[in-house]
């Protein structure tokens, strides 16, 4: 099967440029001017004339499935794979989680059943580590051989996911031993829950306490903490949803020390504000997530840090609650709200037309924090994550004049809500192809659930 891609502009992380995509066994095969006349034998054209040619986008931070403060997301691994094709992202990492008392294996097993036969495009795993003994240490290099190369910790949920910083330093120590890579949720946990019962022990229960109880300052403090771990363990560390400034000062002041500090920050936190939280009645309840979001003035430094590459990606933290049977389950008490938004289907056209076309950054540098630079610290460059000959065929045919309103009622989400209800969007995915498929197009999906494969992602 031969696919040709014709008349568009490639876009890549480092590079623009006029040329024809010429697609074969699931890979780019070659790239230049005028190919239909040097290969004749041609099963499917589309014109991209008018068009971004761009690799498909990689999400490292999904949660589909997951089980979450007595519910469970409301995507699963078709609807939200499905989903994410729509909004032009052809690969994810999803977080597997090791069971309570349980081994990683039986964990990546879980997941692997979460996604089979339902997932409609490529896949990987991270593995949260609620624990950290010395079996577990030494299953860690069992995950790598597996492809899953890298671990997430918490510094937050104390009592479910939490973990204490000798802990942590061990595990770090671990990953830096088998060339993986520490992904940390940096927030500080046991004082947050401290601040989480003296909000409702004083009767304040609205969701905008989630945020009032989760202060920039103990992001900044434990993300520093987690660099300074890192530091001394001699291992990367990857910063996941940074959401305040304060962080990010945290995290530039180590890459200006030279350390392997990466961060990601999410649309959410670029495009959203904790004025959402003061929206009236329960609606708030909408946007608890943890972090939670900042104040809108915080926004332009989470922006110059894409700039400059401070932050290295935008992920999506997807983690879908129905407001009906999820979130109302803490209606009388911010705290028993699941933590989480919808987000995969919205990120790449938010970042267009919020990012490129407001001039915050560069349609490459869009490409590079949506595609390019998380294929490379997770281990996916260069099969993903660019447009090069003998790179799997994962391509947007992207129109940067297509125009799409943001609404509960047409995005493909499971969710019953979208936090960007009524937004307008200038650019979106006409076409969208997996491993040479084409599995989108101009707003429909022709694929097939179960089509993704599992990547295994190489270690450093």
């Amino acid at each position: 099967m031969r696919t040709l891609i014709q008349n568009g502009t490639c876009v890549t992380a480092s590079d623009t440029f006029q040329a024809d995509v010429l697609i074969e066994d699931e890979k780019i095969a070659a790239l230049g001017r005028d190919l239909s006349k040097v290969y004749d034998q041609i099963d499917k054209r589309i014109d991209a004339a008018g068009k971004y040619v761009i690799p498909g986008g990689i999400d490292v931070h999904t949660h589909l499935d997951m089980p979450f403060g007595g519910t469970v997301s409301a995507d699963d691994f078709e609807s939200g794979t499905v989903a994410a094709a729509h909004g032009g992202t052809t690969t994810i990492v999803d977080f597997a989680i090791q069971p309570q008392g349980g081994s990683l294996m039986k964990g990546l097993q879980d997941w692997h059943g979460k996604a089979e036969g339902k997932a409609a495009i490529d896949y990987g795993f991270h593995m949260i580590m609620r624990e950290s003994t010395p079996e577990l240490r030494e299953e860690m290099g069992a995950m790598v051989a597996e492809g899953v190369t890298s671990f997430k910790l918490f510094m937050a949920y104390p009592g479910v996911f939490y973990m204490d910083d000798a802990s942590i330093f061990r595990t770090m120590q671990r990953s830096g031993e088998i060339g993986a890579t520490i992904c940390m949720h940096a927030e500080n946990g046991p004082v947050i829950d401290v601040l989480i019962e003296q909000a409702l022990k004083k009767g304040h229960t609205a969701p905008k306490y989630h945020a009032l109880t989760r202060p920039a300052r103990l992001e900044a403090e434990a993300t520093y903490r987690a660099i300074c771990l890192a530091e001394v363990a001699d291992v990367p560390v990857y910063i996941v949803h940074l959401s305040a400034a304060e962080a990010l000062e945290q995290v530039t002041a180590a890459r200006d020390r030279g350390l392997p500090a990466f961060a990601e920050t999410c649309p959410q936190y670029l495009f959203l504000s904790y004025d959402n939280y003061e929206e009236p009645g329960f609606e708030g309840a909408k946007y608890v997530m943890s972090p939670p979001l900042r104040a809108k003035d915080k926004q332009k430094e989470l922006w110059r840090g894409l700039k400059f590459n401070d932050l290295q990606a935008v992920a999506t933290d997807h983690c879908p609650f129905c407001m009906k049977g999820g979130k109302e389950l803490g209606l009388h008490d911010f705290s028993k709200i699941p933590n989480g938004a919808p987000g995969i289907e919205t990120r790449m056209s938010l970042l267009y037309d919020g990012g490129v076309l407001a001039g915050h950054i560069s349609l490459n540098r869009f490409v590079e924090i949506t595609s390019t630079s998380p294929a490379k610290i997770f281990g996916l460059f260069p099969r993903k994550g660019t447009i090069a000959v003998g790179s799997d065929a994962d391509i947007v045919v992207f129109d940067p004049n297509a125009e799409i309103t943001w609404s509960a009622k047409t995005h493909h989400m499971n969710v019953d809500y979208n936090p960007y209800e009524g937004r307008k969007c200038k650019g979106a995915p006409e076409v969208v192809l997996s491993r040479g498929e084409v599995i989108i197009e101009k707003g429909k999906f022709t694929g097939t659930p179960g089509r993704g494969l599992y990547v295994k992602r190489s270690a450093r």
